[in-house]
């Protein structure tokens, strides 16, 4: 079983079939709307942009467990995002990353890892649904060993 087996909802309703993304690329994200780290969408988006069409998805995992900052609901999440910073990268549901009600999808990217951080933190997973690598929050998209890391996993 990969992530891709796992089922988790879109933010703006119905289910983000996650197997429609094998073979891609996928950066997962655990995103918050008023976070110190909320302007990384900025850095997001433009690399979802730059690599989509060579087969990287960024997948944005709303989460309220790290000083409630993604209070919102998931039409208050959504308009944020496309208005504020034009993300068009797919949003699932708001989960929890870490304890008793960790959503099945990060306990298969943790593994046996430690739990998430904060807000942002980064994990690329390959075509074949394994975790390649694992970012911290204060590492930003587009910096070089992340960009490095998608671009060695994305077809030519």
């Amino acid at each position: 079983m990969t992530i891709f087996d796992v089922d988790i909802d879109a933010l703006t309703g119905g289910t983000t079939d996650l197997d429609r993304y094998r073979g891609s690329v996928l950066l997962v994200v655990n995103v918050a709307s008023r976070c110190g780290l909320t302007p990384q969408y900025d850095k997001l988006q433009p690399l979802y942009d730059a690599y989509r069409d060579r087969g990287l998805v960024v997948l944005g995992v709303p989460c309220d467990q790290f000083g409630n900052q993604e209070p919102g609901t998931a039409s208050e999440i959504d308009e944020f995002c496309r208005t504020t910073y034009g993300v068009t990268f797919p949003m699932t549901e708001k989960v929890e990353v870490n304890g008793a009600g960790r959503h099945p999808l990060y306990t298969g990217l943790i593994g046996g890892g430690p739990d998430i951080r904060w807000n942002f933190e980064k994990f690329v997973v390959g075509p074949d649904g394994t975790v390649t690598a694992r970012f911290g929050p204060q590492v930003e998209p587009d910096d070089p060993e992340v960009v490095a890391t998608i671009e060695k996993l994305l077809p030519r």
